[in-house]
């Protein structure tokens, strides 16, 4: 298996990669909330590539590549930023890859294994497609979801954790697991990361404005 540590302050996120990369022969050693935990982390167990956030609590995830890189860990910038700047940035200082998050799990472990192997990765999310076209099959996978569940992937999209969503909805915690499985299981996708992906490639959710506020 490929070693890997995951530096990220998303809490969700992280949890749907730790629970989804096993199954596609990546080995989560460790993870980080923080740039600089990232490089305590990174050095602590020396893996094969650190997928890096951009931005942090603590400062801009870019700044540590180098830290990073020291420990002669591949770097590959995960991240919903889509500046070029931060690229060009990103691989100035010696990341080996660069990813939307919102490109899917398919395209992160072809990537992973490309930067393994000496490429240099940029895989950004596929513009938008409009509005009615090229999303029939997603819409008519979305109409079966209930209300309550439309609430759940809404949430899901934003980040919110199980207990914040149960929160939010007025139930308890398990009651939302049974929705969010349920959501999975009429999307066709395998975790949550998959089917927040799915709903914001398609436009089936409006996404607010301020996507930090539920966590």
């Amino acid at each position: 298996m490929v070693d890997l540590v995951l530096g990220d302050d998303h809490e969700i996120f992280v949890d749907a990669l730790v629970s989804a990369l096993p199954e596609r022969d990546f080995h989560v050693v460790g993870t980080a909330a923080s740039a600089a935990g990232t490089v305590d982390c990174v050095r602590r167990h020396r893996p094969d590539v650190c997928l890096l956030d951009r931005y942090f609590a603590d400062g801009d995830g870019l700044s540590v590549i180098g830290d990073l890189t020291a420990c002669r860990t591949k770097v590959v910038v995960l991240t919903a930023d889509g500046d070029v700047r931060g690229i060009r940035e990103a691989l100035g200082r010696g990341a080996a890859g660069y990813v939307n998050k919102m490109c899917g799990l398919t395209v992160l472990a072809t990537a992973i294994r490309a930067v393994l192997n000496g490429e240099v990765v940029v895989e950004l999310a596929a513009p938008r497609a409009p509005k009615l076209r090229g999303t029939t099959d997603a819409r008519r996978l979305a109409s079966h979801l209930t209300a309550r569940e439309r609430q759940c992937l809404e949430l899901l999209v934003e980040g919110a954790q199980t207990r914040s969503m149960a929160k939010c909805l007025g139930v308890s915690s398990a009651t939302v697991r049974s929705h969010v499985q349920s959501i999975l299981t009429k999307l066709g996708v395998h975790s949550r990361l998959e089917a927040a992906s799915f709903a914001l490639r398609h436009s089936l959710i409006e996404v607010p404005e301020d996507r930090s506020a539920v966590r």
